[in-house]
Protein backbone atom coordinates (compact mmCIF):
# COMPACT_ATOMS: atom_id res chain seq x y z
CA UNK A 1 0.00 0.00 0.00
CA UNK A 2 2.79 2.38 0.69
CA UNK A 3 4.63 2.05 -2.66
CA UNK A 4 4.27 5.56 -4.17
CA UNK A 5 3.71 4.69 -7.49
CA UNK A 6 0.19 3.33 -6.61
CA UNK A 7 -0.31 7.10 -5.68
CA UNK A 8 0.40 8.44 -9.21
CA UNK A 9 -2.35 9.95 -11.33
CA UNK A 10 -5.52 7.90 -12.06
CA UNK A 11 -4.38 5.00 -8.99
CA UNK A 12 -5.80 6.70 -6.01
CA UNK A 13 -9.48 5.78 -6.87
CA UNK A 14 -8.64 2.18 -7.49
CA UNK A 15 -6.17 2.15 -3.92
CA UNK A 16 -9.51 3.88 -2.16
CA UNK A 17 -11.42 0.83 -3.12
CA UNK A 18 -8.95 -1.69 -2.58
CA UNK A 19 -9.17 -0.06 1.13
CA UNK A 20 -12.55 0.03 1.63
CA UNK A 21 -12.80 -3.37 0.34
CA UNK A 22 -9.95 -4.94 2.69
CA UNK A 23 -11.20 -2.67 5.99
CA UNK A 24 -14.83 -4.36 5.16
CA UNK A 25 -13.61 -7.52 5.07
CA UNK A 26 -11.45 -7.29 8.16
CA UNK A 27 -14.17 -5.62 9.90
CA UNK A 28 -16.07 -8.72 9.77
CA UNK A 29 -13.60 -10.60 11.05
CA UNK A 30 -12.94 -8.50 13.99
CA UNK A 31 -14.58 -7.82 17.56
CA UNK A 32 -16.57 -5.35 15.60
CA UNK A 33 -18.67 -8.36 13.95
CA UNK A 34 -22.07 -7.52 13.24
CA UNK A 35 -21.31 -3.74 13.14
CA UNK A 36 -23.43 -2.53 10.36
CA UNK A 37 -21.63 -1.51 7.28
CA UNK A 38 -24.02 -1.42 4.95
CA UNK A 39 -26.67 1.31 6.79
CA UNK A 40 -30.27 0.90 6.64
CA UNK A 41 -32.14 2.67 4.47
CA UNK A 42 -35.54 1.00 5.58
CA UNK A 43 -36.30 1.59 9.82
CA UNK A 44 -39.36 -0.33 10.81
CA UNK A 45 -42.63 0.86 10.72
CA UNK A 46 -44.48 2.11 13.48
CA UNK A 47 -48.33 2.76 14.19
CA UNK A 48 -48.91 6.32 13.21
CA UNK A 49 -46.29 6.12 10.40
CA UNK A 50 -47.23 6.70 6.71
CA UNK A 51 -48.39 4.11 4.89
CA UNK A 52 -47.64 5.97 1.49
CA UNK A 53 -43.85 5.04 2.46
CA UNK A 54 -43.82 1.04 3.17
CA UNK A 55 -41.60 -0.75 1.30
CA UNK A 56 -44.28 -3.50 0.35
CA UNK A 57 -41.99 -5.87 -1.79
CA UNK A 58 -39.80 -6.00 1.10
CA UNK A 59 -43.24 -6.96 2.93
CA UNK A 60 -43.93 -9.56 0.81
CA UNK A 61 -40.09 -11.31 0.91
CA UNK A 62 -39.94 -10.60 4.98
CA UNK A 63 -43.64 -10.68 6.43
CA UNK A 64 -42.21 -7.57 8.22
CA UNK A 65 -43.27 -3.95 7.46
CA UNK A 66 -40.72 -1.37 7.01
CA UNK A 67 -40.65 2.08 5.75
CA UNK A 68 -38.65 3.46 3.19
CA UNK A 69 -36.47 6.87 4.28
CA UNK A 70 -35.80 9.10 1.63
CA UNK A 71 -32.29 10.84 0.94
CA UNK A 72 -33.12 14.18 2.11
CA UNK A 73 -34.47 12.39 5.32
CA UNK A 74 -31.42 10.11 5.71
CA UNK A 75 -28.02 10.97 4.10
CA UNK A 76 -25.29 11.95 5.43
CA UNK A 77 -23.27 15.70 4.44
CA UNK A 78 -19.29 15.30 5.17
CA UNK A 79 -16.79 17.95 4.56
CA UNK A 80 -13.77 17.00 4.25
CA UNK A 81 -10.65 19.37 5.75
CA UNK A 82 -6.68 18.67 4.72
CA UNK A 83 -4.42 20.58 5.58
CA UNK A 84 -2.01 21.01 2.60
CA UNK A 85 0.74 23.33 4.24
CA UNK A 86 4.43 22.46 3.67
CA UNK A 87 4.85 20.28 6.96
CA UNK A 88 2.21 17.87 5.23
CA UNK A 89 4.53 16.67 2.80
CA UNK A 90 7.04 15.39 5.83
CA UNK A 91 8.33 12.89 5.43
CA UNK A 92 10.13 14.36 1.98
CA UNK A 93 10.60 10.59 0.20
CA UNK A 94 8.20 8.12 0.13
CA UNK A 95 5.38 7.74 2.14
CA UNK A 96 3.75 11.37 3.53
CA UNK A 97 1.33 13.12 5.69
CA UNK A 98 -0.70 14.47 2.63
CA UNK A 99 -0.53 11.19 0.69
CA UNK A 100 -1.72 9.35 3.85
CA UNK A 101 -4.55 12.06 3.95
CA UNK A 102 -5.56 11.60 0.32
CA UNK A 103 -5.79 8.40 0.41
CA UNK A 104 -7.94 8.10 3.51
CA UNK A 105 -10.04 11.17 2.27
CA UNK A 106 -10.36 9.04 -0.86
CA UNK A 107 -11.11 6.21 0.87
CA UNK A 108 -13.85 7.78 3.04
CA UNK A 109 -15.39 9.44 0.15
CA UNK A 110 -15.43 5.66 -1.30
CA UNK A 111 -18.14 4.77 1.58
CA UNK A 112 -20.25 7.99 1.54
CA UNK A 113 -20.53 6.91 -2.13
CA UNK A 114 -21.98 4.38 -2.00
CA UNK A 115 -24.19 5.42 0.46
CA UNK A 116 -25.31 8.56 -2.00
CA UNK A 117 -24.18 10.36 0.95
CA UNK A 118 -23.43 14.15 0.35
CA UNK A 119 -19.53 15.04 0.30
CA UNK A 120 -17.24 18.16 -0.13
CA UNK A 121 -13.30 18.46 -0.03
CA UNK A 122 -11.31 21.21 1.36
CA UNK A 123 -7.67 22.30 1.23
CA UNK A 124 -6.22 24.70 3.57
CA UNK A 125 -2.85 26.25 4.67
CA UNK A 126 -2.80 29.84 6.24
CA UNK A 127 -6.31 30.07 4.40
CA UNK A 128 -9.09 28.45 2.31
CA UNK A 129 -7.27 27.25 -0.56
CA UNK A 130 -10.05 25.33 -2.22
CA UNK A 131 -13.33 24.11 -1.26
CA UNK A 132 -16.36 22.64 -2.66
CA UNK A 133 -20.22 22.30 -1.68
CA UNK A 134 -21.42 18.69 -0.47
CA UNK A 135 -22.42 16.74 -3.44
CA UNK A 136 -23.56 13.35 -3.63
CA UNK A 137 -23.37 13.26 -7.99
CA UNK A 138 -20.98 10.57 -9.65
CA UNK A 139 -19.46 14.23 -11.17
CA UNK A 140 -18.90 15.41 -8.23
CA UNK A 141 -16.88 12.19 -6.76
CA UNK A 142 -14.76 12.20 -10.19
CA UNK A 143 -14.38 15.33 -9.28
CA UNK A 144 -12.89 15.43 -5.67
CA UNK A 145 -10.56 12.50 -6.51
CA UNK A 146 -9.05 14.63 -9.70
CA UNK A 147 -8.47 17.23 -7.22
CA UNK A 148 -7.01 15.06 -4.65
CA UNK A 149 -4.48 14.00 -7.66
CA UNK A 150 -3.73 17.76 -8.71
CA UNK A 151 -3.01 18.11 -5.07
CA UNK A 152 -0.66 15.55 -4.64
CA UNK A 153 0.81 16.55 -8.00
CA UNK A 154 1.84 20.07 -6.66
CA UNK A 155 5.23 20.83 -5.86
CA UNK A 156 5.95 21.94 -2.32
CA UNK A 157 6.29 25.33 -1.58
CA UNK A 158 7.00 27.27 1.78
CA UNK A 159 3.14 27.50 2.97
CA UNK A 160 2.17 27.86 6.20
CA UNK A 161 -0.70 26.79 8.54
CA UNK A 162 -3.34 28.27 10.05
CA UNK A 163 -6.22 26.25 10.83
CA UNK A 164 -7.84 28.85 13.70
CA UNK A 165 -9.59 31.42 11.19
CA UNK A 166 -10.37 28.58 8.52
CA UNK A 167 -11.95 26.30 10.97
CA UNK A 168 -14.07 29.78 12.37
CA UNK A 169 -15.28 30.25 8.64
CA UNK A 170 -16.05 26.73 7.99
CA UNK A 171 -18.04 26.78 10.55
CA UNK A 172 -20.11 29.70 9.26
CA UNK A 173 -20.35 28.65 5.56
CA UNK A 174 -22.00 24.58 6.81
CA UNK A 175 -25.92 25.94 7.37
CA UNK A 176 -26.62 22.28 8.13
CA UNK A 177 -25.69 19.52 10.60
CA UNK A 178 -22.69 17.91 8.73
CA UNK A 179 -19.78 15.61 9.47
CA UNK A 180 -16.57 17.53 9.89
CA UNK A 181 -13.48 15.50 9.35
CA UNK A 182 -9.82 17.11 9.80
CA UNK A 183 -6.63 15.74 8.52
CA UNK A 184 -3.51 17.70 10.10
CA UNK A 185 -0.40 17.32 11.84
CA UNK A 186 -2.00 20.48 13.92
CA UNK A 187 1.60 22.08 14.07
CA UNK A 188 1.03 25.64 14.26
CA UNK A 189 -1.76 25.56 16.78
CA UNK A 190 1.21 24.42 19.07
CA UNK A 191 1.64 27.09 21.98
CA UNK A 192 -2.08 28.49 20.76
CA UNK A 193 -4.49 25.80 22.35
CA UNK A 194 -7.02 27.94 23.65
CA UNK A 195 -7.62 29.28 19.64
CA UNK A 196 -7.62 26.41 18.53
CA UNK A 197 -9.90 25.01 20.95
CA UNK A 198 -12.33 28.14 20.80
CA UNK A 199 -12.32 26.96 16.77
CA UNK A 200 -13.01 23.55 17.24
CA UNK A 201 -15.95 24.14 19.96
CA UNK A 202 -17.11 26.74 16.96
CA UNK A 203 -18.26 23.83 15.06
CA UNK A 204 -19.14 21.70 17.91
CA UNK A 205 -21.37 24.95 18.62
CA UNK A 206 -23.04 25.15 15.30
CA UNK A 207 -24.53 20.83 16.04
CA UNK A 208 -21.58 19.98 13.61
CA UNK A 209 -19.93 16.12 14.11
CA UNK A 210 -15.95 16.68 14.27
CA UNK A 211 -13.50 14.00 13.49
CA UNK A 212 -9.84 15.44 13.92
CA UNK A 213 -7.52 12.59 12.40
CA UNK A 214 -4.21 13.96 14.26
CA UNK A 215 -1.85 13.30 11.31
CA UNK A 216 2.01 12.40 12.10
CA UNK A 217 5.02 10.65 11.37
CA UNK A 218 5.36 9.16 14.76
CA UNK A 219 8.65 7.92 14.64
CA UNK A 220 10.44 11.25 13.85
CA UNK A 221 7.77 13.69 14.81
CA UNK A 222 7.03 12.25 18.35
CA UNK A 223 9.47 9.93 19.36
CA UNK A 224 12.18 12.00 17.73
CA UNK A 225 14.10 9.10 16.79
CA UNK A 226 17.37 10.22 14.28
CA UNK A 227 20.90 8.78 14.56
CA UNK A 228 23.18 10.55 16.96
CA UNK A 229 25.00 12.80 14.65
CA UNK A 230 24.97 16.40 13.58
CA UNK A 231 21.62 17.10 11.77
CA UNK A 232 20.95 20.64 10.02
CA UNK A 233 17.50 20.75 10.61
CA UNK A 234 14.65 22.74 8.32
CA UNK A 235 11.49 24.36 9.10
CA UNK A 236 9.88 23.31 5.85
CA UNK A 237 7.24 26.02 5.88
CA UNK A 238 9.48 29.01 6.99
CA UNK A 239 13.13 27.84 5.65
CA UNK A 240 14.87 28.26 9.08
CA UNK A 241 17.74 26.03 9.51
CA UNK A 242 19.22 24.66 12.88
CA UNK A 243 21.95 22.34 13.09
CA UNK A 244 22.41 19.96 16.08
CA UNK A 245 22.83 16.61 17.82
CA UNK A 246 19.36 14.92 18.17
CA UNK A 247 20.25 13.61 21.58
CA UNK A 248 20.53 17.27 22.73
CA UNK A 249 17.39 17.73 22.20
CA UNK A 250 15.30 14.63 22.77
CA UNK A 251 14.23 14.44 25.75
CA UNK A 252 12.40 18.14 25.45
CA UNK A 253 11.21 17.39 22.33
CA UNK A 254 9.56 13.99 23.27
CA UNK A 255 7.68 15.54 26.63
CA UNK A 256 6.84 19.02 24.99
CA UNK A 257 5.28 17.16 22.29
CA UNK A 258 3.64 14.15 24.45
CA UNK A 259 2.47 17.15 26.26
CA UNK A 260 0.58 18.97 24.06
CA UNK A 261 -0.67 15.57 22.01
CA UNK A 262 -2.16 14.82 25.27
CA UNK A 263 -4.02 18.24 25.99
CA UNK A 264 -5.01 18.11 22.17
CA UNK A 265 -6.85 14.62 22.85
CA UNK A 266 -8.26 15.36 26.31
CA UNK A 267 -9.80 18.92 25.36
CA UNK A 268 -11.31 17.41 21.96
CA UNK A 269 -12.98 14.11 24.84
CA UNK A 270 -14.17 17.42 26.68
CA UNK A 271 -15.89 19.01 23.82
CA UNK A 272 -17.36 15.20 21.93
CA UNK A 273 -14.96 15.41 19.11
CA UNK A 274 -13.45 12.08 17.85
CA UNK A 275 -9.67 12.79 18.22
CA UNK A 276 -7.75 9.69 16.32
CA UNK A 277 -3.68 9.71 16.38
CA UNK A 278 -3.25 8.99 12.62
CA UNK A 279 0.71 7.42 12.18
CA UNK A 280 1.35 7.17 8.50
CA UNK A 281 3.35 4.26 9.25
CA UNK A 282 0.30 2.59 10.30
CA UNK A 283 -2.59 0.65 8.38
CA UNK A 284 -5.91 3.16 7.21
CA UNK A 285 -8.19 0.72 8.70
CA UNK A 286 -7.43 3.02 11.70
CA UNK A 287 -8.86 6.07 9.81
CA UNK A 288 -11.82 4.18 8.59
CA UNK A 289 -13.59 3.19 11.60
CA UNK A 290 -13.79 6.26 14.45
CA UNK A 291 -15.41 7.51 10.48
CA UNK A 292 -17.38 4.20 10.63
CA UNK A 293 -18.43 4.82 14.53
CA UNK A 294 -19.67 8.76 14.21
CA UNK A 295 -21.91 8.24 11.19
CA UNK A 296 -23.52 5.34 12.32
CA UNK A 297 -24.03 7.48 15.29
CA UNK A 298 -25.54 10.72 13.24
CA UNK A 299 -27.83 8.18 11.52
CA UNK A 300 -29.49 6.55 14.69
Amino acid sequence: MHNDDLLKPGNLELLAKQVVEGFITGLHKSPFHGFSVEFAEHRIYNVGDSVKNIDWKLFARSDKMFTKRYEEETNLRCQLLIDTSSSMFYPEKGWNKLKFSSLAAASIMNLLRKQRDAVGLTFFSDSIDFSTEMKSAESHHRMLIAQLEKQLATPVVKKTSHIIPVLHEIAEKLHKRSLVIIFSDMMESFGSQDELFAALQHLKFNKHEVVLFHTLDANCEIEFNFDNRPYVFEDIESGEKLKLFPSDVKAQYVKETAFFIDELSNRCRQYKIDFTPADVALPMSQILLPFLVKRQKMRG
